[in-house]
């Protein structure tokens, strides 16, 4: 049985940008042509520099590569050099030189037949729609990205399932949202990893989103790296910035997040709520969920009435879920996690990708244990969240 990708990437059209400028100005992300980037996303407000479309697609590059790839047992394959002639290549050709799967969901097959997957399901490639500091404009440009991802998903003959964005920020605009992505057959959508500066994810502003997800099986997943935007008189400067320490510590991103949904009511009062966590891995979290247990006890000692709501261990077998990539920490506390709970994901064409030796990773994880985890992991977990 081949195994179904959770945590797949798009990268997003032209389309997805299309009278942005016209209705909100620079402050609108587009796509053009600035220094030596060719089809980079630019927010011209924000300088003129931005991100070449096909940054979003740098594991895409590995099959026409001359040498072989390199990568450690049971793990992706190793990061390739930002200036390798190759990358460089085709990040001065953009959209004109990427696999054709990638800017036709029609072709997308090819991709994952080159990786032994059966389908995939697809989170965005361009975080920065989820932390605009224009509600408005995030809104409309959400909308612009559900649009595409319908029709880019609709192409692939059942092989691709979207995830669109839901603008929480603006919580009637999320819940009409939700309605309208549902009517055109989505089965769950992505939230900001990190609540909004102005209210935490258990105000009650959210609780029409919550209660209209909740009532619909409508999964809410949160990736890593999709922040809501944050002030700047907000942000945390305290430490110096350390990218290897940065990128081992995302996890602390969603983390108390997770603490807002889990602890502070919102579980509690949507207890068929179903919530992902992508790509942040997973070996962190049955230790991770032990402290959470203890500082709830911590935070009560001092209070005349004891803790009565449902353990974090159990709100989390009941209610998330989480994506890993070739996590083996993850695999050798599946069952504190829970084997309902995970999820496996190639992140194909990002630079963390398994691709296109998926099932050669999967083989060297999954090696010792038993094929029934291995089959829930990779391919039943997540056909039973979403219905497929």
């Amino acid at each position: 049985m081949k195994p179904i990708s959770a945590d797949s990437h798009v990268v997003e059209g032209r389309d997805v940008f299309t009278g942005l400028a016209e209705r909100f100005g620079d402050e609108a992300p587009r796509i053009m042509d600035v220094g030596d980037q060719v089809d980079a996303i630019v927010v011209p407000a924000g300088g003129m520099r931005g991100v070449s479309v096909a940054r979003m697609g740098m594991a895409a590059t590995r099959l026409a590569r001359n040498e072989p790839l390199k990568r450690k047992p049971g793990h992706k394959p190793d990061v390739a050099h930002m200036k390798d002639p190759e990358l460089v290549a085709l990040f001065n050709s953009g959209y004109a030189g990427m696999r054709k799967g990638l800017v036709d969901g029609a072709h997308r097959y090819e991709d994952q037949d080159a990786d032994g997957l059966a389908a995939e399901f697809l989170y965005p490639g361009f975080f920065g729609m989820f932390g605009m500091a224009n509600t408005p404009l995030q809104v409309a440009l959400q909308q612009n990205y559900n649009d595409w991802l319908h029709d880019y998903t609709t192409a692939s003959n059942g092989r691709l399932f979207g995830l669109p964005a839901i603008p929480v920020q603006d919580p009637e605009a999320a819940t009409e949202e939700i309605d309208r992505v549902i009517k055109m057959g989505f089965k769950g959508g992505c939230i900001p990893c990190t609540s909004p500066a102005d209210a935490p994810y258990y105000d009650d502003v959210y609780e029409p989103i919550w209660a209209r997800a909740e009532e619909a099986g409508f999964p809410l997943s949160m990736h890593v790296g999709c922040n809501a935007y944050l002030p700047k008189e907000r942000r945390n400067t305290a430490h110096r910035p350390d990218a290897i320490a940065d990128y081992a510590a995302t996890q602390g991103t969603v983390q108390r997040t997770i603490v807002e949904f889990m602890c502070r009511g919102v579980c509690e009062r949507h207890p068929d709520l179903k919530i992902v966590v992508a790509e942040f891995n997973a070996g962190w979290i049955a230790h991770w969920l032990d402290r959470v247990d203890q500082g709830l006890q911590r935070e009560r000692r001092n209070m005349d009435e004891p803790f009565t709501g449902t353990p974090p261990h159990e709100v989390w077998r009941r209610q998330f879920y989480a994506t890993i990539e070739d996590d083996r920490p993850a695999l050798a506390t599946r069952e504190l996690i829970g084997l309902d709970n995970l999820m496996w994901g190639s992140d194909y064409p990002h630079t963390d990708s398994t691709w296109p030796c998926s099932n050669d990773v999967l083989d060297e994880l999954f090696d010792g244990i038993d094929e029934t985890h291995r089959a829930k992991i990779t391919r039943d977990n997540v056909k039973a969240l979403y219905g497929v």
